[in-house]
Order: C-alpha cells, then sequence, then structure tokens
C-alpha cells in the first residue's frame, strides 16, 4: 500500500501552481510547514491509498475531498482510529410517535460505517473493501447485528455516530457504534455487529488473510475497545433457534426491489422490519423497541417468499448494556424470532426483541 507524504503533496501542489496563476481569492497554498495541517481532512493524507481514481487523492491531499466530503458532517477523530457524523432526523425517518424508527438507526449506522471506511481510503463500492479483498473478489457479509436504543431521537434532533471496528479472530471483524444526542451530550444507544468475509463469486466464507487484516488494522484502535464492555451483557448471548408452533406469524413476505442492496442481496436492514412484521399489534401500540439482537444464517435473494414467526420468551440471559436502566422492569416483553423461506422452510435469520413501555408523553 502506498502512502503520500508531506513531501510528495508539495511536489504536487508546486506542478498546479506552475501550471497556471488562478485569482488570488482562489489561491491555495501549502507548504512543507503547513503539512501538518493536512491530517485534519476527512481523508487522512497519511494513510491515504492510491487508488486508479488519482485525482480523488490529490484533492484529499490538498485537504479538499470530493463535494460529498465538504458537505458531509463527518470526519475521523483526533487519533484517526474512529469516525464521526452527525445527522439531523428527518420527517420521513419517523413513525407514528414522532421519533425516529429502529430501521433509521440501523440506515445511520450503516450509513456512518460506510462512510468511515471511504475516509480512510477503502472502497467507495459500499462494501468497505481493500486493495487485496478487490482484487479476490471478497466482501464483508453481516453475521450478527445488535442494537439498545435508550432513548429515540425525535425529528429534527440532531444525533451524533462514533464508530470504529477491530479484528474479530480469524474469520471475521467487529464493528461497535456509540449515539449521542447533542444538544445533551447524553449517549442514547449503542450497537455492536461482527462481519465475515465472503467470497463474492462463490458465495462462499472464507478466513481474513493476514495481508487483508494488515491493511485495515492500521485503522483500529490498538487496544480492545468495546461498545458494550459489561460482563454477561446481552449482545454476547446465543439465540436458540424457534421451534414450531410459533404464537404469531406474518406469512409470504417478498422482497420488493428497493430492498436490495450493491450486491443485489436483501440488504440486513429489510431483516428487521420482517421481524417486526409478526410482533403482535398491542405490543407495538404500548411498548418501544429497546433490544434487538440478530444472526444472519443465509442470504435472502429477490425472487424468495418469507415467512416471520414469533413467540412470547423468557429472559434469554444476559443483562441490558444501558447504565441507566437497570434490570428488566415488570412492564418489559422479550420475543423470540425466525425468519425462513416459504418454501422449504430454510433458515435465514434468527433473533431476539426486548420491549419497554412506552414513556406516558407519546
Amino acid at each position: 500500500m502506498l502512502k503520500l507524504s508531506c513531501n510528495a503533496t508539495d511536489k504536487l501542489q508546486s506542478l498546479f501552481s506552475h501550471s497556471h496563476q488562478p485569482d488570488p481569492v482562489h489561491r491555495r497554498t501549502v507548504s512543507s510547514a503547513s503539512c501538518s495541517h493536512l491530517r485534519k481532512p476527512v481523508l487522512d493524507p497519511l494513510r491515504a491509498t492510491v487508488s486508479a481514481d488519482q485525482g480523488s487523492v490529490i484533492r484529499a491531499e490538498q485537504g479538499l475531498g470530493t463535494l460529498a466530503d465538504q458537505l458531509r458532517l463527518g470526519s475521523l477523530t483526533e487519533d484517526g482510529l474512529s469516525y464521526k457524523e452527525k445527522f439531523i432526523v428527518r420527517s420521513y425517518e419517523v413513525g407514528s410517535n414522532k421519533t425516529a424508527t429502529v430501521e433509521t438507526i440501523a440506515n445511520l449506522l450503516q450509513e456512518v460505517g460506510c462512510n468511515h471506511a471511504q475516509s480512510v481510503g477503502f472502497s467507495t463500492d459500499g462494501f468497505a473493501t481493500t486493495p487485496t479483498m478487490r482484487k479476490l473478489h471478497l466482501i464483508w457479509v453481516t453475521a450478527r447485528m445488535h442494537i439498545e436504543i435508550y432513548k429515540y431521537p425525535a425529528w429534527g434532533d440532531v444525533v451524533e455516530i462514533e464508530t470504529w471496528c477491530q479484528s474479530e479472530g480469524r474469520i471475521g471483524t467487529r464493528r461497535d457504534w456509540i449515539l449521542k444526542d447533542i444538544a445533551t451530550g447524553e449517549i442514547t444507544g449503542r450497537a455492536t455487529s461482527k462481519w465475515v468475509m465472503m467470497n463474492q463469486d462463490t458465495r462462499r466464507l472464507q478466513k481474513v488473510s493476514d495481508d487483508v487484516r494488515d491493511e485495515y488494522l492500521v485503522f483500529c484502535p490498538k487496544e480492545l475497545r468495546l461498545a458494550f464492555p459489561e460482563e454477561n451483557n446481552r449482545s454476547l448471548k446465543k439465540i436458540p433457534k424457534l421451534e414450531d408452533p410459533a404464537q404469531y406469524s406474518m406469512i409470504g413476505l417478498k422482497p420488493r426491489r428497493a430492498d436490495l442492496d450493491m450486491n443485489q442481496h436483501v440488504n440486513n436492514v429489510t431483516y428487521i422490519g420482517w421481524v417486526l412484521e409478526s410482533i403482535p399489534q398491542e405490543i407495538v401500540d404500548t411498548h418501544e423497541l429497546q433490544v434487538i439482537t440478530l444472526d444472519y444464517r443465509r442470504e435472502c435473494q429477490q425472487d424468495d417468499v418469507v415467512d416471520s414467526l414469533t413467540t412470547t420468551t423468557s429472559e434469554i440471559g444476559g443483562t441490558n448494556g444501558s447504565a441507566t436502566s437497570g434490570a428488566h422492569g415488570h412492564n418489559d416483553s422479550q420475543f423470540l424470532h425466525l425468519l425462513r423461506l416459504s418454501g422449504d422452510g430454510q433458515e435465514i435469520n434468527r433473533g431476539t426483541t426486548l420491549w419497554r413501555k412506552k414513556p406516558s408523553n407519546l
């Protein structure tokens, strides 16, 4: 992996400055003495991977970046080992309670993860692939997603999300997130996920090679940092399989064209919506989702037909990671979930959800 130095930046700038003399209002000068400020743009120049698009790298070296980089409210942190971005909750991202839906939260987590990957020079195809991964046709796929929401943001609220990634054994990686209300500084949610590597052509899982690991570990915290450091937290718990008969079901769910991602399979956020389709209406009316954990077990394609099954369950085990929630209240409800193919019953996804009573003002 080739990295550009401050001297290389000066040479590139010199080439541009001698080719034409811009209007003084638009002139931008870079010297060796001021090279240190180049470490603060969205794309860290000392870690920029040179891609086929040399122009993008040069613009990033000059601190300009793309137009999206300049407008996006996100950047690497000072140490370059995590990424923070602010989002305004839009009107079309809230539900009937005028607060963001869990699907909105999950989409924002996915967005900030992709932006983090792009900010360190990884691919812009949405898959956060390193140069070696692209050469070998390898991609990351979600194995587990765990989200806890302590307070849902309302329409117009500004949320800051911090994310970072770390190695997860020999077969994958993990990505964590922390959500914060900008107005109050309060941590309103946390999330963690596990990802495994898949060959894009064969659709088979593959171990993470040392070459790939070396490419992304340079951008990861040197010491283990967990969004859920608590012992026995719910994100660690194994999810049992729901066995027939289920108490509640929604049969014959079909992916829409809009549910497909850039890899032509169903986006992982769609599974959350399918799981919630079989939650009984009386729970939806009186409770709000606090915790969701999903294990992704097989891909779902556009022509698949899916059944969503749900059963009330006792405590799966583990404690809520929230420092303010304490033990589960007597009004909490917990469910076990299964998504499967309608035809042959193959398991697509299994999960658990924990629901708390809605605040009295909703």
